[in-house]
């Protein structure tokens, strides 16, 4: 062999060192860095995993307690009606308009001719409450049909003249 292929298999096997010297070290590290990224990002999705579950059984608590809400919503108000109802019987109570249910069927001889024992096919006595007027009409033309009938105090003379009842004569501009 001639001194020339020597010194180049030389040449070459020191470049053959130096490239495993210096690369193969960066490509572990860079081998390293992928795997890390591996794992970051393996963590990544399992921490987001469990947010995801975190967040989907707050929503379903949420849910329910809304519902829960709502159904408390709704007794309240039932409850609300229920105590109106009571105000509005104890009122009638209160009144007398409700005495009929004060008195049973055998009692009904004992307290003949009371509120109690009125049939309510039965005019009512006087001094109970009845309406005023026809039904159907508003106070307001149910007072002025009165005041029609009766000649009241808002009946008015035909007008002879143009001028003023003050006096001043009247003046058109």
């Amino acid at each position: 062999m001639s001194t020339g292929v020597i010194i180049a298999i030389v040449v070459a096997a020191i470049i053959l060192i130096a490239l495993v010297a210096f690369v193969m070290p960066r490509m572990r590290r860079q081998s390293q860095v992928r795997a890390r990224e591996r794992e970051l990002e393996q963590r990544r999705e399992r921490v987001a995993g469990e947010h995801r579950t975190e967040a989907e059984e707050r929503s379903r608590q949420a849910e329910m307690a809304e519902q829960k809400a709502r159904l408390a919503e709704t007794e309240a108000k039932r409850e609300r009606a229920e105590a109106e109802l009571h105000e509005e019987r104890a009122q009638m109570h209160e009144s007398g308009r409700a005495d009929h249910e004060l008195v049973g069927d055998d009692e009904r001889d004992k307290f003949a001719g009371t509120s109690a024992a009125r049939d309510r096919d039965q005019p009512a006595p006087l001094g109970d409450e009845q309406p005023m007027h026809e039904p159907g009409t508003s106070d307001y033309e149910q007072g002025r049909r009165d005041e029609a009938e009766a000649e009241g105090r808002f009946k008015r003379e035909p007008e002879t003249s143009d001028e003023p009842a003050t006096g001043t004569p009247r003046r058109d501009y």
